[in-house]
């Protein structure tokens, strides 16, 4: 698919991911911040799990308040809950900054239940007919910005502004630069009818076998990659390796350039072989998980996640489409938002695990994730066979 030939709705949404995507940085900014100031990886996973239990009466009670959001409005909603927080992380100085990273982190967290409007959004403007090689660009693009900017911020916050306070600043200006982000949202991003509305009607929605599949294989899938999360990398590159940020970012340009390869592939691989694509894709996941078991140097820890990316990109397409076609496309608010719930609860503890696991031996929970995504392909391969 040409770019030409996506519409001009999908090319604009697809470019405001290209934009955002850089300031992603944060996930890896907030806990170098916190190895930094002191805090332990067992610390850190049992913050972010204390943040994932605090927010649950939360998520509750906004979402009941945002019920019938426009998804553009819900966009904007997101990139405001983030600034907030990543000023949250800036001013977070003093006695208070326990209760500052905690407030932030909530916030962040509560961003997240709006996340199911990312997928609602692309199941409404992205062409239903070639919806796989939509995906190709829109994962291309994101991939590429964060491919230059996370090495420009890397070596600036890795080898120049290294200090606490260096950091701090960061956070502030990353979070200000949602203002210019939510400006592009409201220029640019369409209105999406009746569709944009997330109603919470009444009607029928079959849970047939196939979608029970879905949610077994999306349950391993969390607990898998939620085993491994930013925390364990980057205590493995940084405490263990004893490196800086900039090679966390050279393991993140690996990611990039890994997904980017893979886009390509994915558009030139019939539809009808979609399974085998995700089978292969969970395979070479695998292998990521098992090559970071044996405590790799850095350059075999950039070898290992440009293969994970690679099979995360050559599954994704085919995956995503694949739930979008059980999803009625005028439901697809609230039922991606059911999904997203359901996985956020698969995950509700796994930080905690996945500090206390890393604080006895710090790849040791590449070994779950290995063992969940060894499943994955299995159960992809048999779906396969039996279709």
């Amino acid at each position: 698919m040409k770019w030409s030939e996506i519409p001009a709705g999908a090319r604009h949404y697809m470019l405001y991911h290209a934009i955002v995507s850089p300031l992603l940085i944060t996930w890896y900014m907030l806990p170098l911040y916190l190895f930094k100031t002191g805090y332990s990886i067992l610390e850190v996973g049992i913050l972010y799990t204390a943040v994932h239990v605090a927010s649950v009466p939360a998520t509750y009670l906004v979402g009941r308040l945002f019920d019938k959001v426009p998804i553009r409005h819900g966009l904007v909603l997101i990139d405001a809950l983030d600034g907030v927080s990543s000023v949250f992380y800036g001013v977070a100085y003093g006695p208070i900054a326990p209760v500052l990273l905690f407030l932030g982190l909530l916030i962040e967290d509560i961003s997240k239940i709006f996340y199911p409007l990312y997928q609602a959004a692309e199941r409404i403007l992205y062409p239903e007919e070639r919806m796989e090689e939509a995906f190709a660009w829109h994962l291309r693009l994101p991939e590429i910005t964060q491919l230059f900017s996370f090495l420009l911020l890397g070596y600036l916050f890795g080898y120049i502004y290294t200090s606490v306070t260096n950091l701090r600043i960061g956070f502030i200006a990353i979070g200000l630069s949602s203002v210019f982000t939510i400006l592009y949202i409201l220029k640019f991003i369409p209105k999406m009818g009746k569709e944009e509305r997330i109603e919470a009607g009444t009607f029928t929605f079959r849970i047939d076998k196939e979608f029970k599949l879905i949610l077994l294989l999306e349950a391993l899938i969390t607990l898998a990659w939620s085993m491994a999360p930013e925390i364990v990398l980057l205590n493995y590159v940084v405490n263990v390796l004893g490196m800086t940020l900039f090679e966390v970012m050279l393991v993140e340009a690996a990611v990039s350039v890994g997904a980017i390869t893979a886009t390509y592939l994915t558009e030139r691989i019939p539809k009808d072989e979609g399974f085998k694509a995700m089978a292969t894709g969970y395979i070479l996941i695998a292998l990521w998980a098992a090559i970071m078991m044996i405590n790799p140097p850095i350059m075999l820890v950039i070898l290992a996640y440009f293969i994970g990316r690679f099979g995360d990109i050559l599954a994704f397409p085919f995956y995503r489409t694949w739930i979008f076609s059980k999803i009625p496309k005028e439901k697809a608010s609230s039922l991606l938002s059911a999904l997203s719930s359901y996985r956020k609860i698969v995950a509700l503890l796994t930080p905690a695990i996945a500090g206390y696991l890393a604080s006895l031996k710090p790849t040791l929970p590449y070994l779950l994730s290995l063992i969940l995504f060894i499943t994955v392909s299995a159960l992809l391969l048999y779906k396969r066979r039996i279709r």
